[in-house]
């Protein structure tokens, strides 16, 4: 559901609105706290979501990342309104990042477009860096496992919402092969390659 603020400056065309993004976990529960404070800080545009579990599609945050112009900024009203979990969370800073995108959460007042807010988002993009190298560096060893005791895969295939982000970030290495993605995962490569567009420009 989206809510406009009408009494908010618009500059449709090239970018430069604040988006606000409001979630509640549950359908009972109210969004009026939240889109109070959006619209108290200048958001033109408000997405709402009622979801439940952590796993659950966001339709709506999809649509925000969809609209989103460079230049815009996305508010929130609590940082844990935003992603599922912490790597969900990393993932999305990152992303608002490298489309230009400002980030803003009014109760922690973490802002990327000041000089504080830039500090911390740094600190978002190491995490970023370091879980990638991690998850990486596992991939990799569990496969020299697997090699070495003449087996392949040793998991139940599965690929959900957190596994989706993992095989994305193993893709973008280019030492790893989509035959080693799909043996780390427990499926097929021609499911990797029919989910991952990526997945066509690396070696099979």
């Amino acid at each position: 559901m989206h809510h406009n603020n009408d009494s908010a400056p618009l500059d449709i065309i090239t970018g430069g609105l604040k988006i606000g993004y409001a979630r509640v976990s549950k359908q009972d529960q109210n969004l009026d706290l939240q889109i109070d404070a959006l619209k108290a800080a200048g958001c033109t545009k408000i997405y709402e979501e009622k979801v439940s579990g952590s796993n659950a599609a966001r339709p709506e945050q999809e649509q925000m990342l969809k609209a989103l112009r460079k230049g815009d900024t996305v508010v929130v009203w609590q940082l844990t309104r935003l992603g599922r979990n912490v790597t969900d969370l990393i993932s999305l800073v990152n992303q608002f990042a490298k489309m230009g995108i400002g980030f803003e959460v009014i109760t922690e007042k973490y802002d990327t477009t000041t000089a504080n807010g830039n500090l911390i988002f740094n600190i978002f993009a190491s995490l970023a860096a370091y879980e990638r190298e991690r998850l990486i560096e596992r991939t990799k060893a569990g496969l020299a496992a697997a090699r070495a005791r003449g087996r392949v895969g040793g998991r139940k295939p599965k690929i959900g919402p957190k596994e989706q982000r993992e095989i994305e970030i193993l893709l973008a290495d280019p030492h790893i092969t989509v035959k080693d993605v799909a043996k780390r995962f427990g499926v097929s490569r021609t499911t990797i390659y029919k989910h991952f567009k990526g997945a066509t420009n690396v070696a099979s």
